[in-house]
């Protein structure tokens, strides 16, 4: 939880983000519900092999989930559809609290603003054919450095071996943020491609040339989580004596450069 200076910075984030990848990057912005059924966490790889790290409730007989990324109701705006070429690719994204119970989480990040079980985050999701994933998935993670560079924060970008990779990607690209308190750099966003396995599950299809309907691919990528990069810009950001200095680019969304020691404003 944050307050004043705190909450106006997490706020201009979020609609920092939005602005760039709608109008910079094509994105079309959707706003999304925050609960699922089992069928919608299933398509995109959730369910059932995670069904321990998920918030679940349930209202007589209905079973509904808390989204643990926009990537789920997101990906599954096109389920059960068959797409035309002229139409591909697709571009989403939106802003969503995220919900994640992480029962298997363990080490020094189990607490505090670096491992939440709701935070908020700008989530990017694409949809394309097959042959067009690589070059898609090198798009979307050039959309998070984006955000990156213009916050002025030092990162850096790790290919990720296959012993690493998420349930449901078969390629993954790590942006790691620099964060001087700890000395290192952490995770601040995964760059996915999916391959076909997200769309055989949600039947998400497209027209191939031949005529023929075929499975899409579907890649995802935070950009950004707003704690994570909170931490960032505060401990990238802090100054000498106290204060802590702001990118220009967020100037125009916070109304103020600079966050004084007192917590006041300039």
């Amino acid at each position: 939880m944050s307050r004043g200076p705190g909450a106006r910075l997490e706020r201009a984030l979020t609609d920092f983000f939005l602005d760039l990848h709608t109008a910079e990057h094509g994105y079309t912005e959707h706003s999304v519900p925050f609960l699922v059924n089992r069928d919608t966490m299933t398509g995109t790889g959730q369910l059932p092999k995670f069904e321990e790290d998920l918030f679940a409730t349930r209202v007589g007989d209905r079973e509904l989930f808390l989204i643990p990324t926009a990537e789920v109701p997101l990906t599954n705006l096109l389920a059960q559809q068959t797409l035309e070429a002229r139409e591909l690719p697709y571009a989403f994204t939106a802003r969503t609290p995220c919900f994640r119970a992480e029962a298997g989480a363990y080490g020094r990040d189990t607490r505090g603003i670096l491992r939440l079980h709701q935070f908020e985050k700008v989530e990017l999701v694409r949809v394309c054919a097959p042959e067009d994933a690589q070059a898609q998935l090198e798009l979307i993670l050039g959309h998070a450095e984006e955000c990156l560079r213009r916050l002025e924060l030092s990162y850096r970008v790790v290919l990720l071996p296959a012993g690493d990779l998420g349930f449901s990607a078969r390629m993954t690209y790590d942006i790691e943020v620099w964060l001087p308190g700890s000395g290192s750099y952490r995770e601040i966003s995964s760059v996915s491609d999916c391959g076909t396995f997200q769309a055989r599950r949600a039947g998400i299809r497209h027209r191939a040339a031949d005529g023929r309907k075929e499975p899409a691919a579907t890649l995802n990528g935070s950009a950004l989580p707003v704690g994570r990069t909170v931490a960032a810009l505060l401990e990238q950001g802090a100054r000498p004596d106290g204060s802590v200095e702001l990118p220009e680019a967020l100037v125009p969304y916070t109304g103020f450069g600079r966050i004084l020691p007192d917590g006041t404003t300039e």
